[in-house]
């Protein structure tokens, strides 16, 4: 009770919103509170696992599972956002979606004109209209920009500023069309939320890690669960390819993990030399087993200087400070980075 009554967030600027991390295993969700200023606030939080019927299509048994995921967040959580806000009221939810049902893609777009010109960001969002390629079957789910540059300089803030050349990079989320349209009309059923916002597992991950660990410009994001990992690339704090390999489930013990990520790896090295530093995301129970495969493994041929990467498994602990947690349930690393990732806004530049 104490921290909520030293609390005075309803006399400051503040929003509220639904996480939700929709995956082929589990699902897990939580309200998040921002307050302008303020570490943001996780003030419940649950997962619970995606259980498949016989014959029955994963899509199907992942919305079940969200179905009673939501209502009893809604149930837990909607009265101790009353207590906090004016009204209760949920600004957004934001869907992080998982493999299969999501792919991200990076693309630089340029602006050049003979004369100066005021860069604006109408410029940008007509232009991202007219560029974007979408397969049948998908839709764009979100469009963030990580890096901008005007006249040759990289810039923080761009908007309103003369120049002849800009260029952005874009980072683009793909969702299963389907999967996108069930989703948003599940969680707008059942929270009085302005927005839903879905983006892919993939591009919010890669966000939040740049948030947490600003100084790691090159390094390898591997995201395990137990059918899937993903390895993304990030190189001068850019996402510039990602690999995702499926387990086919016959096994989990070390020799099979290693052989998924050197499978990845080795598609990453055909194009792209290797950053020294591999943060590793995991549940903590898949954490020891991940980590011994990589080191068991002989892995010295990816990188030029024949010595193994310095592995980071990304911990909860790691994000003190950066996220608050009020809820006695366990830590959700997935939870925590959608909370720092959607603070207070998604991210637009680099930071």
């Amino acid at each position: 009770m104490g921290f909520f009554t030293n609390l005075s967030y309803k006399k400051k600027n503040a929003e509220s919103a639904v996480l939700i991390d929709a995956g082929t295993e589990s699902v897990a969700g939580a309200y998040a509170y921002y307050v302008e200023g303020d570490a943001p606030v996780l003030i419940c939080s649950r997962r619970i696992p995606v259980e498949v019927h016989e014959k029955e299509p994963r899509e199907r048994a992942m919305l079940r599972a969200l179905t009673t995921l939501s209502e009893d967040l809604l149930r837990e959580g909607a009265p101790i956002l009353l207590r906090l806000s004016e009204n209760g009221h949920v600004s957004n939810v934001l869907v992080s979606v998982n493999s299969p049902w999501q792919k991200t893609k990076m693309r630089l777009e340029n602006f050049e004109r003979k004369n100066p010109f005021v860069f604006t960001e109408s410029i940008v969002s007509q232009a991202l209209k007219e560029t974007i390629s979408v397969s049948s079957g998908e839709v764009v789910a979100d469009d963030s920009i990580i890096n901008t540059v005007l006249n040759g300089y990289e810039t923080r803030s761009p908007y309103g500023k003369s120049t002849r050349h800009a260029s952005v990079t874009v980072l683009t989320s793909f969702i299963d069309k389907n999967v996108a349209g069930n989703i948003t009309s599940l969680v707008r059923g059942i929270y009085n939320a302005e927005k839903v916002l879905l983006i892919a597992g993939n591009s919010m991950r890669y966000q939040a890690i740049r948030k947490a660990f600003p100084h790691e410009r090159n390094a390898l994001i591997l995201s395990v669960s137990e059918q899937t990992i993903s390895i993304s690339l990030v190189q001068k704090n850019l996402l510039v390819a990602s690999h995702e390999a499926t387990n086919d489930g016959s096994n989990n013990d070390n020799n099979n993990w290693a052989n998924l990520i050197k499978g990845e790896l080795v598609k990453l090295t055909r194009e792209h030399s290797l950053p020294r530093t591999i943060f590793l995301l995991a549940n903590e129970s898949m954490m020891f087993p991940i980590k011994k495969a990589f080191d068991e493994a002989n892995f010295n041929s990816f990188w030029l200087s024949g010595n193994q990467p310095k592995i980071v498994p990304v911990l909860a602990s790691h994000l003190i400070g950066l996220v608050r947690q009020t809820t006695s349930s366990p830590p959700d690393l997935s939870l925590l980075l959608m909370a720092l990732y959607h603070h207070p806004h998604p991210i637009t530049f680099a930071s």
